[in-house]
């Protein structure tokens, strides 16, 4: 099973398309406003609005043999403890190796911005690499 974090995910359209190529499940989880598909193997699943609805609703089920889909640093960190394996939608893998300095990489990048409020900037922009990446990822999660 593939669960996706999908309200800001950028890459739902390259899971539907490797999940239908290998025919493994997909679920979608959102708080609303993503279109269903008529795939077959595509479950949309509607969260109650909240803060980590969605996250909690993937690590309540995420476990061995699972594939989550999640720029989300504490929901990954979740779900690799229950023994799931996580992708950023940029194809980095997280792990039980690298999840610990990734929580704490994320921990100081939120105390850098609230120690300075005027602070500037954010991430570099999602490219055709990061795209290529993730699909080059997904397929080696799924052997």
């Amino acid at each position: 099973m593939i669960y996706v974090d999908a309200d800001a995910c950028p890459v739902k359209a390259e899971v539907e398309s490797v999940a239908t190529r290998r025919r493994v499940p997909v679920t979608l989880v959102s708080n609303g406003g993503i279109r269903p598909s008529p795939n077959p193997l595509i479950e949309s699943v509607y969260v109650s609005e909240g803060a980590d609805e969605a996250d909690k609703w993937i690590a309540d089920r995420a476990g061995p043999g699972d594939v989550v889909i999640t720029g989300d640093v504490p929901l990954a960190a979740k779900c690799v403890e229950a023994g799931a394996k996580v992708l950023k939608p940029n194809g980095e893998a997280l792990t039980p190796r690298n999840i610990g300095e990734t929580l704490a990489m994320r921990d100081l990048a939120a105390d850098l911005r609230a120690a300075d409020p005027f602070r500037q900037g954010g991430g570099r922009a999602f490219s055709k690499a990061d795209r290529s990446r993730f699909l080059s990822a997904l397929d080696r999660a799924l052997n």
